[in-house]
């Protein structure tokens, strides 16, 4: 017998039988069986019946291969009829006799019969006038008598739960939660103890750890003169010194029960490697064992339950790594909605960057700044955020936007801050001049009202709710030290800001792949020289305003070193558009022709000479640096000078400096000629000598197609998947949230392509790359750095194309750690 082709209820208890433990007598079917009891086969029920005896009563319960994908409802008591009714009032009373039967009654009419639950509403009572009340309506409903023939019951029973398996609803369901269309089902027949009785009787459950914690702790529920999982309904308490109805614990109850449950659940942890749940019954003091399943967890609990079963070597390390996915380790990073805490959902939207929080609404970058400075927890709400939002950003506790996808602006600089944020939410009508939201259900929402944002789920909801803190412990580091004992790929981290690059070395990154300067620029004291630079008519003009900037850059790049202590720094020159650095509104351009002494029309003039049709596909990045040299001179020097300071510590710093946008090797060849005898200056101003690494963000598919002839003017190539994605579609990753949904669902794509790599297409672009720029250059060092870098399915591509290191949010550098640690497990395991 196997979970495979029994279930795993079915393979959980032969191995029980196995380790001779009290488990009543079962029979398990195979899916084969079952799925043919849909299709006319008959079950072979006296073959079933013939394995008990005579006078048992018998539950069937589901199996299927995996626990997660639920099943039909248990069915209890199979077997009662009205002289089994009378046998069992004289053993355990005719009231409980009679309580079996009657919940046997209902449980088939509505579950096997098919009738209306309702039915049984208007019944009062439980003694022997409700008992034939019940029969008297199952048989009006029904229009046959109740059935007394333990086989028919049994039959139409497996027959029963056979097809609620296949119907479509409940194939819909499990599919959603990873099965395959032909997921089988099996059944276990099982004989009853009933939990009632003269003695000592009932029912419960029993594990060793705390499900939300992961600690060692004896936990359950008893409920005295019950039977099954449906008398337990709230839920696993704190433990058996919780007193029953009667006032006394299990414990107290029945000592010895107590005691063998103990021994028993450490044993099945032990034999089956696994934290086991035990459900159980009590008959006259008489202990069963009814099932055993692995309990159910959070995601800080499932950590520490892997690691505690590798350090007391009942599984190996390897073992451990696989058991967790590595998508679960965000819950741990971030705080997280409480699992028992209400949620009123006011809307819904994509889940850009995990965990929660809880602000007060506000509508501007300066607000949230405000709000931050009060000491109030804010909310940043947004049509869409650009680099202007930045500063507010930093401030609010999340952000939540009617438009964008997984790597729109405030997707990626949330995840990159670690702040949750919901993206897309189409649900809810912004109307930001009015400072207001409206809920689909016609609730408005105004500024200063408070919501909770669910970064993890994509929800939002009203009010405050309950939290779970993040925890990053002694439990969390040992796992991730065995993570990267196996991985076989770098992992560096995206990090633009010294808060980024401590986050980064925190979570162990191998250095930072990439470091936007452009977000650096936007500071009040960068501001009016870069909006200086941008308005003057020649390069002195230009060359001056930098020079305020330069310090300040120098800084940057000099904390950066210093907080990475040795390890890579990969720093992206300048790439947006100057037009982001120019106030939008009326305003805001009044104050700027103050700031500059000129008129407004000149200022008015200016943005309208810079505006483009299409400006992520204008002067941008490479092409910005070559037709406004001065910049990258700037951001060279500052480098430079940075390098040198930061060396004095004895610290060896060799930065890498990387072009983006780049399409064609003389545009490579152009910038680096300038850099280089920005060093050759540096070097001979300040006496030192240092190196540098130079190199391109491959984002273009020319890029890519090209990448022979770049690569022989790089040390390395570094891939941005974000655009690369953007110009291979030919989609604005900003706008694709709109129609994204409805192209998955019709199965035009099988995933968002700006959430999960696509690796035919774009995949084809890297592996074109990759391959032509080793062939010119066999030392390049090859990476990606777009928000896909994070997902196994990007690092299992990166890996067979034969790629360095892969660099994501700093937030994700331990997602992306244990997925490496897997792949290359799984590797060694083929």
């Amino acid at each position: 017998m196997s979970a495979p082709t029994h279930g795993g209820r079915a393979k959980c208890l032969q191995r029980l039988v196995r380790l001779d433990l009290p488990v009543p007598r079962t029979v398990a079917l195979s899916f084969d069986t079952v799925h043919r009891f849909t299709s006319g086969y008959l079950p072979d029920v006296s073959g079933i019946l013939a394995e008990f005896d005579e006078k048992a009563l018998l539950c069937v319960r589901p199996s299927s291969e995996d626990p997660d994908w639920g099943g039909p409802r248990a069915v209890l008591n199979i077997g009662m009829n009205d002289a089994r009714h009378a046998e069992l009032c004289e053993r355990i009373g005719e009231a409980s006799a009679t309580d079996l039967y009657l919940r046997f009654i209902q449980t088939y009419a509505v579950d096997v019969a098919r009738l209306d639950a309702e039915m049984f509403d208007e019944m009062d009572g439980t003694g022997p006038e409700a008992l034939s009340a019940a029969l008297h309506r199952f048989e009006e409903e029904a229009e046959v008598p109740f059935p007394q023939d333990p086989g028919v019951q049994l039959a139409e029973i497996l027959r029963s739960m056979a097809r609620a398996w296949e119907g479509t609803t409940a194939r819909l369901l499990r599919q959603a939660k990873g099965a395959p269309v032909d997921a089988g089902l099996g059944l276990v027949v099982q004989e009853m103890t009933l939990g009632r009785g003269r003695g000592e009787s009932g029912s419960g459950v029993l594990q060793l750890v705390n499900s939300v914690t992961g600690l060692p702790q004896v936990t359950g529920r008893y409920l005295s003169q019950s039977q099954g999982r449906e008398a337990l309904k709230g839920g696993v308490k704190s433990i058996f010194l919780e007193k029953d109805k009667r006032g006394a614990s299990l414990e107290e109850l029945a000592p010895d029960a107590f005691g063998a449950l103990k021994h028993i659940a450490a044993l099945m942890r032990e034999k089956l490697c696994e934290e086991m749940q035990i459900e159980f019954t009590i008959s006259n003091g008489e202990l069963s064992i009814l099932d055993g399943v692995r309990v159910e967890r959070s995601a800080r609990a499932a950590l520490r339950i892997v690691v505690r079963l590798a350090e007391d070597r009942i599984i190996t390390r390897q073992e451990a790594l696989m058991r967790i996915e590595p998508r679960a380790l965000s819950e741990l990073l971030h705080r997280q909605v409480a699992p028992s805490s209400a949620r009123d959902i006011l809307g819904s939207g994509i889940a850009a960057s995990p965990g929660a929080a809880t602000g007060r609404i506000v509508f501007t970058s300066e607000a949230a700044q405000a709000s931050a400075a009060r000491g109030e927890p804010c909310v940043l709400v947004r049509r869409e955020t650009s680099p202007e939002d930045i500063r507010g950003m930093h401030a609010a506790s999340a952000v939540l936007t009617e438009r964008g996808g997984m790597t729109s602006h405030a997707a990626v600089i949330g995840r990159g801050l670690g702040l949750p944020c919901v993206v897309g939410a189409a649900t809810l009508r912004f109307q930001a001049n009015r400072r207001m939201l409206v809920a689909a259900d016609g609730r408005v929402l105004k500024e200063g009202d408070v919501i909770t944002i669910d970064g993890t789920s994509g929800q939002i909801l009203a009010g405050s709710v309950d939290m779970i803190e993040a925890t990053l412990d002694d439990t969390f580091r040992t796992f991730m030290n065995w993570a990267d004992a196996e991985r076989d790929i770098g992992v560096r981290a995206n990090a633009d800001t010294p808060a980024d690059a401590r986050a980064a070395l925190h979570f162990r990154a191998q250095g930072i792949g990439l470091c936007r300067t452009e977000h650096m620029f936007f500071e009040t004291e960068r501001l009016t020289p870069m909006r200086e630079m941008i308005f003057a008519h020649d390069p002195k003009d230009r060359e001056a305003a930098l020079e305020l900037v330069l310090p300040m850059q120098r800084a940057d790049f000099l904390e950066l070193f210093r907080i990475m202590q040795g390890h890579p720094v990969c720093i992206r020159l300048f790439d947006p558009p100057l037009h982001e650095f120019l106030p939008t509104s009326r305003a805001g351009q009044r104050e700027l022709a103050e700031a500059l002494d000129i008129p407004v029309s000149d200022v008015t003039r200016r943005i309208e000479s810079l505006t483009e049709y299409n400006p992520m596909l204008g002067m941008r990045g490479v092409r910005l640096g070559i037709t406004v040299p001065e910049i990258y001179d700037m951001q060279a020097r500052a480098i430079f000078e940075a390098t040198v300071e930061a060396s004095k510590d004895g610290v060896a710093i060799v930065p890498e400096i990387m072009l983006p946008l780049v399409s064609a090797k003389r545009e490579v060849e152009l910038v680096r000629a300038r850099i280089d005898a920005v060093a050759a200056a540096v070097r001979a101003e300040t006496g030192a000598q240092f190196t540098f690494r130079l190199g391109v963000m491959v984002e273009t598919p020319r890029a890519c197609l090209r990448a022979g002839d770049i690569a022989e003017h790089t040390q390395f190539l570094s891939f941005g998947t974000n655009d690369l994605t953007q110009m291979t579609y030919g989609l604005s990753r900003d706008d694709a949230g709109r129609f994204m949904s409805e192209y998955v669902r019709q199965g035009v794509f099988d995933e968002d392509p700006f959430h999960k790599l696509d690796t035919e297409g774009v995949g084809e672009l890297l592996g074109l790359g990759a391959t032509r720029g080793r062939a010119a250059q066999p030392d390049v060092i090859l990476s990606i750095c777009g928000e896909h870098a994070a997902h196994a399915e990007s690092i299992a591509f990166c890996r067979e194309a034969g790629f360095d290191y892969v660099s994501c949010s700093p937030f994700r550098v331990p997602v992306a750690r244990l997925a490496a640690a897997q792949l290359a497990l799984a590797d060694k395991m083929k």
